[in-house]
């Protein structure tokens, strides 16, 4: 049966300074790299053996996956990047202070930028060093698909055709897979595999470096059991579609 693991990457510098992140490519701290570390010797107690690996485009990422990947001792596997797997873009709010961005807009407003579905933050000015149109690793991006912000809906709509395209046909085929990513990008993944309301995936919370186990049908759809590898650190799960 496929196995499928979700592993948000390891504590990042912006994480530790509670500063809005999405695609500003900030590396893991001290902290976030022994996460990482720790998330391959969980998956590896849990006999784990990926024959792929997808992940985003940003070093916390990547450098997450890398390091799973080598306490799994399965470098060796074949890992597709992609910045359809990206954290989801936080527009003119990346880089700020998440308090000071309270203070400043009121407590509510903010909420509703965070944590409402289908409303994003204000966009980033297309000039602006975090607008993705003057990133080159999106040279060959079309540059209408490339975000100025983001709300969760949007993120699902950009995840969910690589989810289907790229990832689930793999699964299908009764293969291993390790995803490698950020907490909105997860949260779209868990939202179509445990089939999450609008509203209730909002409650959904995605702990870093802790790798989410989940095994599936031979459909590669049908979830059969999910768990957080590390029990200290776990979330509460949706229920079982």
């Amino acid at each position: 049966m496929p196995q499928l693991a979700l592993i948000r990457h390891g504590q990042s510098e912006w994480n530790l300074q509670n500063r809005f992140t999405g695609w500003v490519d900030v590396d893991l701290t001290d902290e976030g790299v022994a996460q990482a570390r720790r998330s391959g010797e969980l998956l590896a107690k849990a006999g784990f053996k990926p024959q792929r690996a997808y992940v985003s485009v940003l070093k916390r990422a990547i450098r997450t996956l890398n390091f799973t990947l080598e306490g799994l001792d399965r470098l060796w596997i074949p890992v597709e990047k992609s910045w359809r797997l990206n954290e989801r873009h936080y527009g003119a709010l990346a880089g700020l202070d998440k308090d000071e961005t309270r203070a400043k807009h009121g407590a509510d407003q903010v909420k509703i930028w965070r944590r409402s579905f289908d409303t994003p933050p204000p966009p980033v000015a297309e000039d602006h060093e975090f607008h993705p149109a003057n990133d080159d690793r999106y040279a060959d991006v079309p540059r209408e698909l490339l975000p100025a912000a983001e709300s969760l809906k949007l993120t699902l709509d950009r995840v969910e055709p690589y989810w289907t395209s790229e990832i689930l046909p793999h699964l299908k085929k009764g293969e291993t897979i390790a995803v490698a990513a950020h907490g909105n990008s997860l949260r779209a993944l868990v939202k179509l595999l445990f089939r999450v309301g609008d509203a209730e995936i909002m409650e959904v919370e995605i702990p870093t470096g802790n790798p989410l186990l989940i095994d599936l049908a031979e459909d590669g759809t049908t979830i059969l059991g999910a768990r957080y590898l590390d029990e200290s650190r776990a979330q509460p799960l949706p229920p079982l579609p």
